[in-house]
């Protein structure tokens, strides 16, 4: 399949991928999946680089291997290469409302910016 055929699928793809535990793990892996410019605000509300993200992931991965599930997923092409997801994670029970960025790049679908805010309903 074409990945700028579906971009809103493409990015679906990608963002599941991160939550995939065995790609959680790898900092390889998620290198090939966040933009080189990639930030984060945590549910904590904590600012993220790419680099400081891919060190807690492999570390938070270490002590749990239960994936994290995610719900009511929907996203939007909002120009050419540019895909807005959102969706519902569950992390053991703590659950938070997500919003990603994805950005088209010559190596692919990459996550550029990713948001989530701890969920009170």
């Amino acid at each position: 399949m074409d990945q700028l055929l579906d971009p809103v699928k493409a990015a679906m793809a990608g963002e599941l991928r991160l939550l995939d535990p065995a790609v959680r793990s790898s900092a390889d892996l998620l290198a090939q999946l966040l933009h080189p410019e990639f930030t984060e605000i945590g549910a904590s509300g904590r600012l993220w680089t790419r680099s400081e993200i891919i060190v807690s992931l492999v570390e938070d991965s270490r002590k749990s291997t239960e994936p994290i599930k995610a719900t009511d997923m929907a996203g939007r092409l909002l120009a050419p290469g540019v895909v807005h997801l959102t969706y519902v994670s569950d992390n053991g029970g703590r659950r938070a409302r997500r919003s990603s960025v994805w950005l088209w790049t010559e190596e692919g679908w990459r996550a550029y910016f990713h948001q989530g805010t701890l969920a009170s309903d």
